[in-house]
């Protein structure tokens, strides 16, 4: 029996349509085969553009063989003296997540090279043993000493070791002076590295005797990146001591210091490990640059060396770099890498290096020796061999400055960056990126006027989380809470804190705090004898919140029962600040050109990001000092900028186009007489500087002999008022010099004040570091002729009468007078009116 759907009829009629169908197409002679391939075809037809697309983003070269075993890098001894101060690093920030990005990559070792290299390199003569110190005197934090106050105070700080350090033995010197109330027998120091403690010595030091203690430390603790904990226990009684007691107290001593003993490794040339060996981010020392001037210096060159150089900047951050250009290798000291940007033609060196590349008459061969098309880039990790000496070396180059630029571009793009690895590399295609929103800033507060503390960035890709303190005296808990260039916060901005605390706390004398900066917002007590949840909103005064602001969240804990002592009563006391906690803004925007304290923040020529809206200008041939200074200014930018890619461009004075003059921040760098734009000296009623050493301000003119003054000036452009000309000049090279020490140095940098910056140095070669080796001047004489305001209405009318606020009392006289004389008016009108009717 058929099934209900079934229809026999129906199927009948389409068997006698297909029927007839082949019968049509076999009269007009077309085979019945074709019927199916009416559909291949199609489909033939709908893929080959596919394909065609596929083609040209997919670009594969034949690649030379990788060597049997791979160029490795043995660094030299670290000097002996200790180096400046300098801050500790912080934690590296995780890796993000590769874009579609396409590259060719060598091949890396295979595993029987490795064993032949690590064979090879166990046969080497072993290095002898080096010396370092490293003093605590190089933290900033340090001063003249670190106090350790209360029961139980904790001291941190932070130091690194350079990768190719093989640590053979270590040791912390700490040098004290303790309290002579303090009790021997229940008082005492521990030092703790990593987490791990290294020895505890008894505080029964004399009062004024100082203490000077050696703890050794195993090797295997020492990491790249680590921590120093110094731990006291300070007792002034038997049976309970008030933390509160003044006489609480040990001195750490910047002569307390780190010193290892360490062999340098060989370490084989990777992109997988970039920036290393090129740079260290944890080497103690600065790191060392040389870039390998060309033989014809061009301006595509100076743009790839001056975004490599900003990108420099981002990686190592505060850390100091020394960058320089030489003519020739024989230039290159002991403790510096070598960089060579361009083409095998504007780069003869290339032809003496060990390249895995062929190079033949100028050109780059692939594995079947035919030249890289120009627009490929290559990236090449090799050494130079010295007679006493091997000296890294990155060589970023292609058949065309094109493929130069590709391959530099490749570096600076953090998240490209990443997938790249083997001796050499060839940059095939390269994923542009987008600029950021002008006013989307990493590190500062958000664009919306309402957020959360978890939106709120440490780091790129860290945000705030949870934060959790313990003790009667915990240390305050730092938020960045950095407001935007230009923006104003407004009366009836609020802060709600969100947090917890434990249930162990003594209600009448415990406390949570809020403050910004130095400035205290608010406190509430903690009332709860059981703990738990709580909130609590405290207001912003007006324009207090700077681009350098913290928030900082103190809770005062005191135990419910005070007689109870010791280490259990503290760690059972603990505040929280939670993620969720929230800020509501009401904030306008007002900026006001020219202004170096913006500058400090990398403000206007920081927006967006990228840097793609400023340009570095030089002189047609520049001097070696005016190169520093350029080179100085470069790593600046990067180090106050994040963003995923460096657009920045840089300029000989004569190539710079009428378009960029017109639609960018510009930053002209040379010596007075050789500055490309001389239109930055001259400001109507401000500091205008002129040949031969002739300086006026208004009708004085002086003349100065000699004038060593490094000079910062920054003017409206006067191509475009909405953009920034920044000059950074001297009469002389020293006043360069003095400018660049000012670019380098953070303390210096931070002091830019005014329109114009003047700085000189007060000893022939001062330390960075010394407040008294260099004066600094700072210029408010020109009028901030451009205000860039984003508020509303009412935003801006209480703006226009906080900056005419004479105009109250004259308009209090004025109106009623005004509304008298209309009234009599009106009045007088209508009587008229009433007669004539």
């Amino acid at each position: 029996m058929m099934p209900n759907w079934f229809n026999f009829a129906r199927l009948w009629q389409f068997c006698r349509r297909i029927s007839r169908i082949t019968l049509l197409l076999t009269l007009f002679g077309l085979p019945i085969g074709a019927v199916s391939l009416v559909p291949v075809v199609l489909h033939a037809q709908e893929t080959q553009p596919v394909q065609q697309a596929e083609d040209q983003i997919i670009r594969q070269f034949a690649l030379p063989e990788a060597p049997a075993q791979p160029p490795v890098y043995r660094s030299q001894p670290a000097a002996p003296a200790a180096p400046p101060p300098s801050a500790p690093p912080p934690a590296a920030p995780p890796p993000s997540a590769p874009p579609a990005s396409n590259l060719t990559q060598t091949p890396s070792e295979t595993e029987s090279s490795r064993a032949e290299a690590t064979e090879a390199n166990t046969e080497e003569t072993p290095m002898p043993d080096s010396e370092y110190v490293w003093e605590f005197n190089r933290y900033p934090e340090m001063g003249n000493r670190i106090r350790l106050e209360g029961v139980y105070p904790t001291a941190r700080f932070g130091f690194t070791r350079p990768r190719n350090w093989e640590v053979q033995s270590a040791k912390a010197v700490i040098q004290f002076r303790q309290s002579a109330s303090l009790l021997p027998e229940k008082s005492n120091l521990t030092v703790r590295i990593n987490d791990t403690s290294v020895g505890t010595v008894p505080l029964n030091r004399t009062n004024g005797q100082i203490g000077n203690v050696a703890f050794d430390i195993p090797p295997s603790l020492i990491q790249p990146q680590n921590e120093i904990a110094i731990l006291a226990e300070q007792q002034t009684s038997e049976s309970c001591t008030n933390p509160n007691t003044p006489t609480l107290w040990t001195e750490i001593l910047p002569a307390s210091k780190l010193v290892y003993t360490y062999r340098t490794q060989t370490i084989p040339l990777d992109f997988s490990r970039y920036p290393y060996p090129i740079v260290d981010e944890y080497n103690p020392d600065p790191n060392q640059i040389a870039y390998l001037r060309p033989q014809a210096m061009t301006s595509e060159w100076l743009t790839a060396v001056s975004r490599f150089q900003a990108q420099l900047g981002r990686l190592l951050d505060y850390r100091p770099v020394r960058s320089r250009v030489i003519d020739n290798i024989s230039q290159l000291t002991a403790q510096e890498q070598l960089v060579v940007l361009g083409t095998p033609n504007s780069q003869p060196l290339l032809a003496n290096l060990e390249l895995p590349f062929t190079l033949n008459q100028g050109k780059i061969l692939d594995g079947q020796q035919k030249p890289l098309p120009d627009d490929v880039g290559v990236l090449m990790l090799t050494t130079l061999e010295e007679s006493d000496r091997t000296t890294p070396v990155l060589v970023a180059t292609g058949n065309a400055t094109s493929g130069m630029t590709k391959a530099v571009q490749f570096l600076v793009q953090a998240k490209d960056r990443q997938i790249g690895t083997g001796q050499a590399i060839t940059v095939n295609n390269l994923e542009e990126m987008a600029s950021q929103n002008p006013r989307s800033w990493i590190g500062h507060l958000p664009n919306a006027n309402r957020f959360k503390f978890s939106d709120l960035t440490l780091e790129t890709d860290r945000y705030f989380v949870d934060t959790t303190v313990h003790g009667s005296n915990p240390a305050a808990i730092a938020i960045p809470f950095q407001a935007l260039p230009g923006d104003r916060i407004a009366r009836g901005s609020t802060i709600t804190l969100d947090y917890t605390y434990g249930p162990q706390l003594n209600p009448r004398t415990s406390a949570v705090e809020v403050a910004l900066d130095d400035i205290t917002l608010g406190a509430e007590r903690l009332s709860s004898k059981t703990g738990g949840s709580r909130s609590f909103t405290v207001n912003l005064p007006d324009d207090v919140v700077r681009p350098d602001s913290k928030l900082y969240v103190r809770f005062v804990l005191n135990p419910l029962q005070n007689g109870v002592c010791g280490i259990e009563a503290e760690q059972q006391l603990w505040g929280t600040v939670h993620s969720t906690s929230h800020v509501n803004l009401t904030k306008d925007t007002v900026t006001r050109l020219p202004d170096l304290n913006l500058l400090r923040v990398g403000y206007p020529l920081a927006a967006p990001q990228d840097l793609s809206t400023t340009a570095l200008i030089l002189p047609d041939r520049p001097t070696n000092g005016e190169f520093d200074v350029f080179l100085s200014f470069s790593r600046r930018l990067g180090q106050i900028t994040q963003s995923d890619s460096i657009k920045l461009n840089t300029y000989l004075a004569k190539d710079l186009p009428a378009q960029v003059k017109a639609e960018q921040n510009l930053v002209a760098i040379g010596v007075r007489d050789r500055l490309p734009t001389p239109e930055a000296l001259v400001t109507k009623g401000g500091l205008n500087l002129h040949t031969a050493s002739l300086r006026q301000m208004g009708a004085t003119q002086v003349q100065a002999i000699p004038d060593g003054e490094g000079v910062v000036k920054a003017v409206l452009s006067p191509w475009n008022e909405n953009r920034l000309l920044l000059a950074l000049t001297a009469q002389r090279d020293q006043g360069l010099r003095d400018v660049q020490d000012l670019l380098d140095n953070d303390r210096l940098f931070g002091q830019l004040q005014g329109d114009t910056t003047l700085i000189h140095r007060n000893q022939p070669d001062p330390n960075p570091y010394d407040r008294e080796g260099y004066s600094i001047t700072s210029l408010n004489n020109a009028p901030q002729e451009r205000t860039v305001v984003q508020a509303s209405f009412m935003g801006r009318l209480v703006m226009f009468f906080q900056n005419h606020w004479l105009l109250l009392p004259v308009g209090i006289v004025l109106l009623p007078l005004l509304l008298y004389g209309f009234s009599q008016i009106f009045l007088n009108h209508v009587a008229n009116g009433g007669t004539r009717s």
